[in-house]
């Protein structure tokens, strides 16, 4: 990987994971608004490193348990734990941000307002309960067809999914308080090499969903998130004019529990 990639990986890493890169790392990674631009690229590669913790955990809680009906919907449990352990839920605080502001009828302006609060309201606590039913749910029924398939839709949910929100910065213009939002960098502009580098980022685990799963069932996964994708595009555009970093993290989640959808229902 060249320098300059390897720098705006880093990034990545430290933007959204708690993997720590501090110190000496952080100095040479060297933040600047353009290099987390360019790091938009990698966010399917920080999906990667998530899916293989959340899949290690998986296994391991199979393994650890052994058979049993209840064994895959524990182990689930124990994928989502450490799936949020890793990225100290950064997209599930999104996901409760913007079902808060868009829960109700609220003008766009007042919307923006009330996913700029850090309190938690019941859309919100909502959203949170439902996403985390509907992924241990999702991963359990996976599981009950084998270790694999769970490792796979794993695999194909965390990288895809951060993928496809790339898409809405560069259709959608960001919207609210830009001077001291996290996402501020990334509103500007996220330009084809961005996305070309993404998609490479993406190449090898769909080759391998392919490989390992079959064309209908990466299909099913790949077309359920790009629909999910295309109806909160459709949300956010109507509501509020454009996107904000919350929503960027409600499409990760939203895409990611679809991508579970699609895979769990074409193993029937």
């Amino acid at each position: 990987m060249p320098a300059d990639a390897l720098r705006h990986y880093l990034l990545a890493l430290q933007f959204f994971t708690r993997i720590p890169v501090t110190g000496a790392l952080a100095d040479w990674a060297g933040f600047t608004p353009a290099r987390l631009r360019a790091a938009a690229g990698h966010f399917p590669g920080i999906g990667w490193i998530v899916a293989a913790v959340a899949g290690a955990a998986y296994a391991a809680a199979g393994a650890l348990w052994g058979g049993g009906p209840m064994v895959p919907l524990a182990a689930a449990v124990a994928c989502c734990v450490a799936s949020v352990l890793l990225t100290g839920a950064f997209h599930e605080d999104g996901l409760a941000d913007a079902c808060d502001g868009l829960g109700g009828s609220a003008p766009a302006e007042r919307a923006l307002d009330i996913m700029k609060d850090s309190r938690i309201g019941a859309y919100g606590a909502l959203a949170l309960v439902l996403a985390l039913a509907a992924k241990l749910a999702l991963l359990a029924v996976t599981g009950g067809h084998g270790t694999a398939a769970v490792l796979a839709a794993l695999a194909g949910g965390h990288v895809f999914s951060r993928f496809l929100p790339l898409w809405l910065v560069r259709s959608l213009p960001h919207v609210g308080d830009t001077a001291r939002s996290k996402s501020k960098p990334l509103a500007e502009r996220i330009d084809r090499r961005a996305l070309v580098t993404a998609g490479l980022w993406c190449l090898p685990p769909l080759l391998l969903l392919l490989a390992c799963q079959g064309v209908v069932w990466t299909v099913a996964g790949l077309a359920c998130a790009g629909l999910a994708l295309w109806w909160l595009r459709r949300v956010f555009l109507r509501r509020l004019g454009g996107f904000t970093g919350d929503c960027l993290g409600a499409a990760q989640q939203v895409c990611e529990i679809a991508f579970y959808a699609g895979t769990a229902a074409a193993l029937r």
